[in-house]
């Protein structure tokens, strides 16, 4: 799939995610108000979401291991997304927490090459924003999504991901859109096959690499993709929650 295409996919397959149904929650009160994302449907609905009908979908399963919920992820040459919506939306102002696992890095993979940008295990954050303040060529492939899935794309995407190569906390840039970020947070060989617990700053991140306040946080995802190099790779996931505070 050519790099334009793969772009058009991600910007959709972040439409779709917008598209899915949020599980009910209270409207917001003031102040910070701590959230669990579990993957049984209390709380939270966790849905698969196809990126294209040319794209192969990675296979998701939720599981029980050592007594918590795990989101098992196994990409074939493939690429899809597993995410939450929030209705209503939820401030910028949280921490996000989660707990990942994966047992290789995916072979050729390089995130800063958009020929072979693949990788075990993403955790995508979207935003809202003013849509309209964006450039034309920004404004033209929204609506190319929006066509696609029937919803426009959220404003913004922040990406964390456990790179090949890339040193911890470089930011690279979606070759796609501009609205992609991409925020390593492991990477190389460095602790796999254990399972790493990883508690982001939102708002601090999404100033980091956007340089600008951030709009509400209106979804979660997750991806794990091996569409670019067509290798195989598997990541787990679970523990995700919007806290107030780090302990």
């Amino acid at each position: 799939m050519g790099m334009r295409t793969r772009g058009f996919a991600l910007l959709a397959g972040l439409a779709a995610v917008m598209a899915l149904t949020a599980a009910e929650a209270s409207a917001q009160g003031k102040g910070c108000q701590p959230r669990a994302l579990p993957f049984d449907g209390k709380g939270a609905v966790w849905r698969h979401v196809p990126l294209s009908r040319l794209k192969k979908d990675t296979r998701y399963e939720v599981g029980v291991q050592e007594g918590r919920q795990v989101l098992a992820a196994q990409a074939e040459g493939s690429a899809s997304l597993y995410g939450t919506l929030f209705q209503p939306a939820r401030s910028p102002g949280v921490w996000l927490r989660w707990s990942w696992r994966t047992d290789a890095l995916v072979p050729r993979a390089d995130n800063a090459d958009p020929g072979v940008e693949d990788a075990p295990l993403r955790v995508l954050v979207a935003f809202d924003g003013d849509a309209s303040k964006l450039p034309f060529s920004e404004r033209a492939q929204r609506k190319v999504a929006q066509a696609m899935t029937g919803r426009p794309p959220p404003y913004a995407a922040l990406m964390y991901i456990w790179g090949s190569r890339e040193a911890p906390e470089t930011v690279i840039p979606s070759a796609h859109t501009s609205q992609v970020k991409m925020l390593v947070v492991q990477s190389g060989a460095e602790g796999l096959g254990q399972w790493h617990e990883v508690r982001r700053n939102l708002r601090e991140d999404y100033r980091r690499v956007f340089g600008a306040a951030p709009g509400q946080i209106v979804a979660v995802a997750v991806m794990t993709d091996t569409d670019n190099t067509g290798e195989v790779a598997s990541g787990q996931y679970a523990g995700f929650s919007l806290d107030c505070a780090v302990k």
